[in-house]
């Protein structure tokens, strides 16, 4: 083979390769989109369900069909807006009853735990109310009994731990988020799309000890805290 045969044959070589890489990219955000679109659709169910007066229906299905939009806006990539001050109690307290119908839907039940002070991080709202879904389904599908939801904050971050009373993860957590990354299938997405998501906002998914089950934490950075008007006055000098 002369030398510009075997270039030529390289370059066909390396185009294939990145065009197959291309595709099951492509692929990969196809099942991530069912994933998400799967399980907003079924929250979407679930809280028609147990809802008891149609207006109570209206803002859990109206988020999650929001978000599933979302979910496709993913498929295409797209400069996103920096991530703002978001009040995660608010967002927990938004999305609790669909979250209750979703764990109840597996047999299990669901407790919400908010710490004291302000609970701000830098996220995209309903991208941190989807991660959060997703961690609330793995831990009700894959644990159940009592799945936990806990919201705490230090002076640097906020976290987000969901725990339940199950086996525990079996393997460690980072080889779970690698399989997941290139599942082509329309299930079993959940942990790397929330480590994605962390990632995408400076924070990380990690995993804390528990007697029992599995605790995942989500943990995002805390929003600044302004500082008020009054504290940045210049001290009064003492008299002599």
């Amino acid at each position: 083979m002369t030398l510009a045969a075997w270039f030529v044959a390289a370059a066909a070589a390396v185009l294939a390769a990145t065009s197959q890489l291309r595709l099951r990219r492509q692929l990969v955000l196809l099942a991530r989109a069912a994933h998400e679109l799967r399980g907003s659709l079924c929250v979407v169910e679930l809280a028609l369900d147990a809802s008891s007066s149609p207006l109570d229906r209206l803002a859990p299905v109206r988020a999650e069909l929001r978000r599933a939009a979302r979910a496709l806006d993913h498929l295409t990539p797209a400069p996103s807006a920096p991530p703002a001050p978001v009040d995660v109690a608010a967002i927990i307290g938004h999305c609790e009853p669909a979250w209750r119908a979703l764990v109840h839907a597996h047999g299990a039940t669901l407790r919400t735990d908010l710490g004291p002070g302000p609970l701000v991080a830098l996220a995209e709202p309903d991208d941190l109310a989807r991660a959060c879904r997703n961690l609330v389904a793995n831990a009700a599908e894959h644990g159940g009994g009592a799945v936990r939801v806990r919201a705490s904050a230090t002076a640097h971050a906020v976290r987000i731990q969901v725990s339940d009373d199950g086996p525990g993860l079996g393997v460690p957590l980072d080889r779970l988020v690698a399989a997941a990354r290139w599942r082509r299938g329309a299930r079993g997405h959940g942990l790397a799309i929330v480590a994605d998501f962390a990632a995408r906002h400076r924070g990380r998914l990690l995993t804390a000890p528990s007697a029992r089950g599995a605790r995942l934490v989500l943990e995002l950075p805390a929003a600044p805290v302004p500082v008020p008007p009054a504290s940045r006055r210049r001290p009064a000098l003492a008299a002599s």
